[in-house]
């Protein structure tokens, strides 16, 4: 309307005086009309900040610092600079804010994970706890009567043995081989006198059976079974433990490294700048929201490798090593039982080898010692076994299967509750400058690939070395669960304060309790593309006219009156 009535005076006047060119009148014109078209309509008035007044208001900032119409954007960093409600304060505060949340979600993100984990090592740390309840029970019951006076004298050997296997799986200072042979030795030892109960034996004498005992090996080769099953499913069962335990503490150490400031201004352009620009509902693009997840947490999705390693690594420990497990540990007394049996049948030759080593004995009452033992040898013990260690097992390795994915996974997880969804999902959504389609494509995992991020700048040549820790720690996990799968005892005590300790106390909080099952989606490798154009202007509801426009209109309309 204002260009009409422009070009109507214009024509409307008298012929210019001699000293005006026809040419300045047409340059007059068209700036002029130029000018008409940027400026706003008759009656237009300028937008106020009401509605993000209200909504900074509700984040708990104070209202004063809001202005009451919109203003040129020329003072912001953050944010794109066209008309905007947002002073420097305003920006600054809610970039402080953006932090704040994004920290909360990462916490809320990995609770899930290390609820899930930290149930799965109460489970399989409760599980052998009964197992070895359930099979010292039954070695008491039937060991009494079995074994009469022999055991009742020497019980306390066979609860010394139960308790180093527990300790040994909890992760403490003992070393699996020499319990073994100290019981083997002991218990020998203990039969060689009953066997000769009828001698007299000075100290001199014990001193050197039990020197030569373990020396010359004299156990037989019926232990050797159960020490191998022994070792083997104790070994496998404390590295998974150690490995379960590894895992949550690995989860707790990384999601508390702090957010760069790049990654916060990305956060807060893309989820506070819409408020900003008069366009609150507008959510963001589902890759624009991608792509600054990814350049955030761009050294967390570099565990992935290591992650997806020690998962691997505990399962095949899983369903090779301790499959067995349940009948290996309630069996125990039975393998013990027959195997002192064995020794009592070999009794002579062992008699003789020591005899040998440490001089003969002086004649007493005839008799092996073992009349009143041998008549009660029967059948072996029996124990119902009801399979619940490979059930427990499986779950446990579903679990691990689930979150195998969780750190290349964790920036979509991240996006679902925040980007634009139904028909408004691809155009009409915000691209970090204005509401229309994300054209830039969605880039890798990990630090190397951030390179070609275009909305997080981040230096792919200095990873967190906090990080770097863990995917170290990662790594040595695997490496001694490997071992474990071989049946090679593995020693805890070398490690670092991250996987260091016996185990108990890992769940101080509520985290004991079984949580909800993450279940991170898989997604495609992620492909890199070359550095994508620029998205448009800001197009919101606030005109883009500047003030300047307004004053050249006005300086060129009176150098025409002035005519």
């Amino acid at each position: 309307m204002l260009s009409r009535l422009v070009v109507a005076w214009i024509f409307s006047r008298p012929s210019p005086k001699p000293h005006w060119s026809a040419g300045m009148d047409f340059f007059i014109l068209a700036a002029l009309v130029l000018c008409s078209l940027t400026a706003p309509a008759f009656g237009d008035k300028a937008q106020t900040c009401s509605d993000i007044q209200r909504f900074y208001v509700g984040k708990g900032f104070n209202q004063d610092a809001v202005p009451q119409f919109e203003m040129s954007g020329e003072h912001l960093h953050i944010c794109p600079r066209g008309y905007t409600c947002c002073t420097s304060e305003m920006e600054d505060n809610l970039a402080t804010l953006s932090r704040r949340e994004m920290e909360g979600l990462l916490r809320e993100a990995k609770r899930p994970l290390q609820s899930s984990l930290a149930y799965s090592y109460n489970t399989f740390n409760g599980y052998m706890d009964d197992l070895m309840n359930r099979s010292m029970i039954t070695l008491q019951n039937t060991f009494t009567s079995r074994w009469g006076f022999l055991y009742t004298r020497n019980s306390q050997l066979f609860h010394d043995l139960y308790q180093d296997l527990r300790d040994y799986y909890r992760s403490t200072s003992v070393n699996l081989e020499e319990v073994l042979n100290e019981f083997w030795t002991k218990l020998l030892e203990k039969l060689f006198y009953q066997a000769n109960k009828q001698s007299s034996i000075d100290e001199d004498y014990q001193e050197c059976v039990s020197k030569k005992i373990e020396t010359l090996r004299l156990f037989g080769e019926a232990p050797h079974k159960m020490t191998l099953q022994v070792t083997r499913t104790f070994v496998a069962a404390r590295a998974f433990l150690q490995g379960l335990y590894t895992s949550r503490e690995v989860v707790g150490k990384v999601l508390q490294v702090p957010l760069s400031q790049k990654c916060v201004e990305a956060i807060m352009k893309m989820t506070y700048c819409p408020h900003c620009h008069g366009m609150p509902t507008v959510k963001p693009c589902a890759n624009y929201c991608s792509n600054i997840m990814k350049g955030c947490l761009a050294n967390q999705a570099d565990l992935n490798t290591e992650w997806s390693n020690l998962a691997d690594i505990m399962i095949r420990v899983g369903e090779r090593r301790l499959d067995d497990m349940e009948s290996v540990i309630l069996y125990l007394p039975n393998q013990i039982s027959e195997a002192m049996f064995t020794m009592m049948d070999n009794m002579a030759t062992i008699n003789s080898k020591l005899f040998q080593a440490c001089g003969s004995l002086s004649e007493g009452a005839t008799g092996s010692g073992f009349e009143d033992i041998t008549s009660r040898r029967g059948d072996l013990l029996d124990d119902s076994l009801g399979g619940s260690a490979n059930k427990m097992v499986s779950e446990v390795n579903m679990k691990l299967r689930e979150i195998k994915p969780y750190w290349i996974s964790l920036p979509k997880i991240l996006c679902s509750d925040r980007i634009a969804s139904g028909a408004e999902a691809e155009n009409k959504c915000w691209n970090g400058s204005s509401r229309d389609k994300y054209l830039p494509e969605v880039i890798g995992d990990g630090l190397a690939k951030q390179i070609n991020n275009p909305e997080v700048e981040t230096d792919i040549t200095k990873p967190d070395m906090k990080i770097r820790q863990q995917i170290m720690q990662l790594k040595i996990m695997t490496h001694r669960l490997k071992n474990a799968l071989n049946g090679q005892d593995v020693d805890f005590q070398d490690t670092s304060d991250d996987v260091s300790g016996s185990g108990s106390g890992m769940c101080a909080d509520d985290m004991c309790s079984r949580g909800p099952r993450l279940v991170a989606p898989v997604t495609e490798p992620p492909m890199v593309y070359p550095y994508p154009p620029k998205n448009k202007e800001v197009r919101g509801s606030a005109s883009q006219s500047l003030p300047s426009i307004s004053i050249l209109l006005l300086s060129l309309l009176i150098l025409l009156f002035q005519r």
